[in-house]
Order: structure tokens, then C-alpha cells, then sequence
């Protein structure tokens, strides 16, 4: 009995070691494919690094700012008589655009001239009797002083008269009206903003280090998103003598022309500013650059060899250092050789050492001066 036992036992453990060891083969030769096991090669596409002669400028995000601009307001508390603007309109220095209630203003103005008359008259009168001696030199300055006291209360009421009468500060452009006929204005109360928009100010932000590049009448390009297809062209009018604590740049102000006034106080603007002569640099398309925090980087196209030795094209990945942009173009100042081929699209799907298939039937923008259909 216990011999069966033992032999049954054996032949248990016999079966068991060989349907362990025949897994443990499965399993090393699943290990073995794998590590063999290549991805097939990723389309791309791919382009020659080229030296060019690059534009020096900065290209700096810019907010537009009107020369002028401010929000019209009442003088003096009062009740809105009479609205002589519509919203969005253009107007010149002087207009009239808000006439507040002046009735009892006028009705004071009426007694004071009454009063400055009487006082004239009898000022003129004493001047006579003054001389013949008929009365003191003390009554004639009261007369005097009488005279000169109504004129300046008429001047006063008519004073407040002409301030309750709202004019444009200076030319420009009207925003939306804020009032309405009937309303008590305070004191302070907004009636209506009003911009200087021909011309305009571009403010921008220059990093410290390049600072020293900026010169007064350097030549500004600015373009906006919104406004596709135009450029407008400003110059430097002024540098701050002070750099920001926070960001360490130097602000820099432009004046443009804003003819049509397509440019408004507000917009975000792409400020391209002329540092000097061209210089050459590597030129790559912006779909090539993979950015990350931690640097950016291109993937450049080579031949490769597997574990096996055997041949294929992979990409290897290059860190690069960028400086500025012209329309669909990167310029590159380090990483990369003019005539390395680097990858121009499908960038974000590879990794070092990856194998790749180049197909330029169709490649991604590459001109440096674009011109978007306005849709």
C-alpha cells in the first residue's frame, strides 16, 4: 500500500516538473520574440535643415493702448437735457456731447446781471461826486468793491453754466453710452468712453538681456490674429528707465500710424522688433519643434542597427535651442547641422532609436511670410 503510494507521489511530481518546464519554455521564448519584436516603422515626414539669412528681431507679445483715452464724465451733478452723440461715433475736440438742466443756473444768471448793472450804474455815479468832494473816498470803494463782487458772480454762475455744457476733451472715437435722457448724473458719473485711436501705442515687454538692442526710431512690425493678412509698421517712441521686478523686462512703447484705426486699445499683438543686420541661421518649420518644459527638441533621421545588426532608418532625438519665429518658420541657433534631415511631421508619436518611413508627398507649411485666406 504504501509502495502504490509512493509511486503514485512520484509520478505526480514527475507530471507536474514537466508541465512546469515545458511552461518555462513557452514563457522564455515569448521572452526571446519580444525582445526581437521591432514596431513597424512610423510614416513621417521630413525636411533638409537649411541655413538662411534670418532677420534680427525680437518677437515679443504686445497690448495695444490709445494715445489718448479716457472716460467722459459730469463736472457737476445735474439731470441729462440733452444727448448729442450716438455710440461708436467719431467726434472732434470741442463738440458738444451732453447738455445737463441749467434752468435755475440761468435763472441766477439773470438776477446777478441785473445786479452787476445796478452796481455799474451807481459805481459810475459816485465816480462824479467822489471828485466834487460830495461824498467820502470810503463810500466810493464800497461802490467799487460792489461793482467788482456782482461781475464776478455773473462769471461764476456762467461758469457753472459752461460745465454743466459736456464737451469731447480731444478728438477721437466715442464707445457706448452709458447716460440717458432724464438721468441725475453725479458728480464723477460716466457718460461715455472716448479713444484717440489715430495714432495708437503698442506696449511690450523686452527680456534685460536684450535690452541694450532697443534704440529709440527702431523699426516695430505688428501683426494680431485677428486681423490676418496685415501688418502694421510702427517705430520706438519710448523706453522705460526702470525694469520689472517681476518679469526683469524693460518696457518698450511703440507708435503706429492706425490710419484705418483697425488696431483698438486691448488687443494682444505680436511685436517684431528690427535689432540690426541678418544673420544666417538654421531654419526648420514650426511643426518640427516637440516643446516641453524641459527643453525643446527635433528628431533627426539616421541610419541605425538593431540587437541583430541589422541596418534601418531611425530617428534619434536632438535637443535644440530656438530663437524667434518668421510666419511658419523656426529659427534654430544650436543643436542641429545645415543639411540634417529631421522630422517634420508625426513628431509627438516617436521615440529615440524608433524606425521610420519617409513619405513627402505632402509636407507641412514652410513659407516665412504666409498669407491666410480671410474666412
Amino acid at each position: 500500500m504504501l509502495k502504490n503510494m509512493t509511486l503514485m507521489l512520484a509520478v505526480v511530481f514527475v507530471l507536474i516538473g514537466s508541465l512546469g518546464f515545458v511552461k518555462f519554455k513557452q514563457i522564455e521564448k515569448a521572452t526571446e520574440n519580444f525582445k526581437k519584436f521591432q514596431p513597424p516603422p512610423a510614416a513621417v515626414t521630413t525636411v533638409r535643415a537649411s541655413q538662411e539669412n534670418w532677420p534680427a528681431t525680437l518677437n515679443e507679445i504686445g497690448t495695444v493702448a490709445a494715445v489718448q483715452g479716457v472716460t467722459v464724465s459730469a463736472d457737476l451733478p445735474g439731470i441729462v437735457d440733452r444727448i448729442t452723440f450716438d455710440s461708436g461715433q467719431s467726434v472732434r475736440e470741442g463738440e458738444v456731447l451732453v447738455e445737463l438742466d441749467t434752468r435755475q443756473e440761468r435763472a441766477q444768471l439773470a438776477a446777478a446781471e441785473a445786479q452787476r448793472d445796478l452796481a455799474r450804474v451807481n459805481f459810475a455815479r459816485l465816480q462824479g461826486l467822489v471828485k466834487d468832494g460830495v461824498i467820502p473816498q470810503a463810500d466810493y470803494d464800497k461802490a467799487e468793491a460792489e461793482q467788482r463782487s456782482t461781475e464776478a458772480r455773473v462769471k461764476e454762475i456762467q461758469a457753472t453754466i459752461a460745465r454743466k455744457t459736456i464737451r469731447a476733451p480731444f478728438s477721437g472715437t466715442l464707445g457706448i453710452r452709458q447716460v440717458n435722457l432724464g438721468q441725475y448724473l453725479s458728480a464723477g458719473n460716466a457718460i461715455v468712453p472716448l479713444q484717440s485711436l489715430q495714432p495708437i501705442y503698442i506696449n511690450f515687454g523686452v527680456p534685460q538681456d536684450a535690452a541694450r538692442q532697443v534704440r529709440n526710431g527702431s523699426i516695430v512690425r505688428i501683426t494680431a490674429d485677428d486681423l490676418p493678412g496685415r501688418t502694421f509698421e510702427g517705430r520706438v517712441t519710448a523706453i522705460d528707465s526702470v525694469l520689472d521686478e517681476r518679469t526683469r523686462n524693460v518696457q518698450v512703447q511703440a507708435t503706429v500710424a492706425n490710419r484705418e484705426g483697425k488696431l483698438r486699445p486691448g488687443m494682444f499683438v505680436k511685436a517684431d522688433l528690427s535689432t540690426g543686420a541678418a544673420r544666417p541661421m538654421i531654419t526648420l518649420p514650426a511643426s518640427a519643434i516637440s516643446y516641453a518644459p524641459y527643453g525643446d527638441s527635433v528628431f533627426v533621421v539616421a541610419d541605425m542597427q538593431d540587437q541583430t545588426g541589422h541596418t534601418y532608418r531611425g530617428v534619434r532625438e536632438q535637443f535644440v535651442k530656438v530663437q524667434g519665429s518668421r510666419g511658419d518658420q523656426v529659427a534654430v541657433v544650436s543643436g542641429i547641422n545645415a543639411g540634417d534631415e529631421v522630422v517634420s511631421s508625426a513628431g509627438f508619436k516617436l521615440r529615440n532609436g524608433a524606425a521610420v518611413q519617409i513619405n513627402n508627398k505632402v509636407q507641412p507649411e514652410n513659407n516665412p511670410a504666409p498669407k491666410p485666406e480671410d474666412n
